[in-house]
């Protein structure tokens, strides 16, 4: 389901951070892509999911994401400072088929932007270009929405409602979380008292949207500016530890369970990307500029399952082809 906090008030750094709940394991992996890769919107893998007119691309930016299954990107940024994040939302509804707008499937409608567009400006006016269809992995439906973020501090937040997109723009939303729509989580949120609160003030507790939006708010409201970097990535990472779904926590239904599997935050100043996955004690990361982005360099890899990764682990990265 996922929490997503973007804090772009601090001078020392702009952060974003995530966390990716789902009921079972995303296999997610580590990537670095150079420029000059080429893609196709209608592949999921290997496989042709979309028959006619799709979006084709060759990158423009390199990127560090966070795959799932290797069949698309849920989260990173590329070497100029966007950003994306794809997280759940039940109510997206992508409409039927276009057939006058090339169509690119859900999986892979971050990669498409964060390849293509260097600011939140340039990803929004790409994407009304696309129609997106709706992908599939593992017997469950990509059913998304996306934040967008940039160096600049500005911040974006894409839904799909009834077939049409609803775009909230600027750089005030900065939370995130799933169902409801975007819209009704702003007017749940306003009912907080942020500016006069205490220890004593009741906060919303348990592992829904609705309680993790709220309680990502407030947190992020009362952020103090730190001029230590280390103390601003640890500041972003306890709000969303916070906000995270425990090992076995009940989810919607009785027995039924999102576990957070992993946790992100972006330096979209530094360009370094940090990563922990829930069952692991180390937090691990990488810092884009380390690596050869040119075109006709090779892809990178790493998988972050090894509990004897720590600390900066670009040096781990190894060549692979690009899954997606």
């Amino acid at each position: 389901m996922c929490t997503r906090v973007f804090w772009n008030t601090n001078k020392t750094a702009l952060l974003v951070g995530r966390s990716m709940d789902w009921p079972t394991s995303t296999e997610p992996k580590l990537y670095v892509f150079p420029r000059g890769i080429a893609r196709d919107g209608g592949l999921v893998g290997t496989q042709r999911f979309i028959a006619e007119n799709t979006v084709r691309w060759t990158s423009k930016y390199g990127s560090i994401v966070t795959g799932a299954y290797d069949l698309g990107s849920f989260d990173g940024f590329n070497e100029r400072g966007l950003a994306m994040h794809l997280l759940y939302l039940t109510a997206a509804d992508y409409g039927p088929r276009d057939p006058n707008l090339p169509a690119l499937h859900s999986g892979v409608w971050g990669q498409a932007l964060l390849d293509n567009a260097a600011t939140v400006e340039e990803a929004l006016a790409l994407h009304a270009g696309y129609h997106l269809v709706k992908a599939q992995a593992r017997g469950r439906e990509a059913s998304l929405h996306l934040a967008l973020e940039d160096a600049s501090g500005d911040s974006a937040i894409i839904e799909y409602i009834d077939g049409k997109p609803v775009i909230h723009h600027g750089r005030e939303f900065r939370v995130m979380t799933n169902d409801p729509t975007y819209d009704e989580q702003l007017a749940l949120v306003r009912q907080l008292d942020l500016a006069s609160a205490t220890r004593e003030t009741p906060l919303p507790g348990n592992v829904n949207p609705v309680d993790r939006f709220q309680r990502a708010t407030f947190f992020l409201y009362h952020l103090r500016e730190t001029e230590s970097l280390r103390q601003a990535v640890a500041r972003v990472l306890g709000i969303i530890r916070n906000c995270s779904v425990p090992f076995d926590a009940p989810y919607k239904e009785a027995g039924s369970v999102y576990n957070t599997e992993y946790r992100t935050v972006c330096d979209l100043t530094h360009r370094r990307y940090y990563f922990e996955l829930a069952d692991s004690p180390n937090v691990i990361w990488a810092d884009l500029d380390s690596f050869d982005l040119s075109p006709g360099a090779p892809a990178m890899v790493l998988d972050p399952d090894d509990i004897n990764l720590a600390g900066n682990v670009s040096a781990a990265f190894t060549a692979c082809q690009a899954p997606f």
